[in-house]
């Protein structure tokens, strides 16, 4: 993201959701409190380039952020460790630093995140469901995390490792379909049914190798009355 010059966040705008691809990009952590650590091991796991800056760091965690591809600089804050981040994340005690996080971020055209002070927000973190491939994300605008978390425990229960399963066998047949399907409408109809509820209570019910035996007959079939309309 590019700001103009003079660029000030204001809270409360409309915001356009996206899913960041962090692998091999720079993102810079200010703190290393309990928080920090958080944001610390979830832009790991998405393959970030992890900075941590601080001026120490509590011992109970220590390990955590002890990460063989995360760098750390135990020092005094400056914007020169800004330099080259996709994303900033400020997240200590001390709510002036905090401040001049983001002014820095702003001024270098970084998108920056001041936890718990959504007006000092680019971006914010949603509470995450994950099931294998299937990501559910909740945000409440930064306004109240703790509802996102509640929010998250009740689809957690509601989507289970199955409906994560059941998406790795619908990207197979979703290939199979662009590959032997030739009209788009024709694709469109296909994936909808595939993806629907009647065909995931099939998977859920009767299994993998069944689900995968009906997807096939849906596409043949398919096909055949395709050819039979355009001979």
């Amino acid at each position: 993201m590019v700001f103009p010059a003079g660029f000030c966040y204001n809270g409360g705008m409309p915001k356009f959701p996206i899913y960041l691809d962090m692998s091999g990009r720079r993102a810079v952590v200010i703190g290393a409190g309990s928080v920090a650590v958080r944001k610390v091991l979830a832009l790991h796991e998405a393959e970030a380039r992890v900075t941590v800056v601080a001026e120490r760091i509590d011992p109970s965690h220590s390990d955590s952020i002890d990460l063989a591809d995360v760098e750390l600089i135990l020092n005094l804050y400056s914007k020169n460790y800004l330099v080259g981040a996709t994303l900033v994340i400020a997240a200590t005690n001390d709510m002036t630093l905090n401040r001049q996080v983001y002014h820095d971020c702003q001024e270098l055209q970084i998108l920056c995140n001041v936890v718990d002070q959504p007006k000092l927000c680019d971006f914010y973190t949603p509470a995450v469901v994950k099931r294998g491939d299937l990501h559910i994300a909740i945000s409440t605008d930064g306004n109240c995390p703790a509802y996102a978390g509640h929010v998250r425990q009740k689809l957690e229960m509601l989507f289970t490792e199955t409906h994560g399963r059941f998406v790795e066998q619908l990207q197979k047949v979703r290939t199979q379909i662009l590959e032997q399907v030739s009209e788009p409408n024709q694709r469109k109809t296909l994936l909808g049914q595939l993806a629907g509820d009647e065909s995931f209570d099939i998977y859920n019910r009767k299994g993998q190798q069944h689900w995968i035996e009906y997807a096939n007959d849906r596409i043949t079939r398919s096909i055949t009355a395709s050819q039979s309309e355009n001979p």
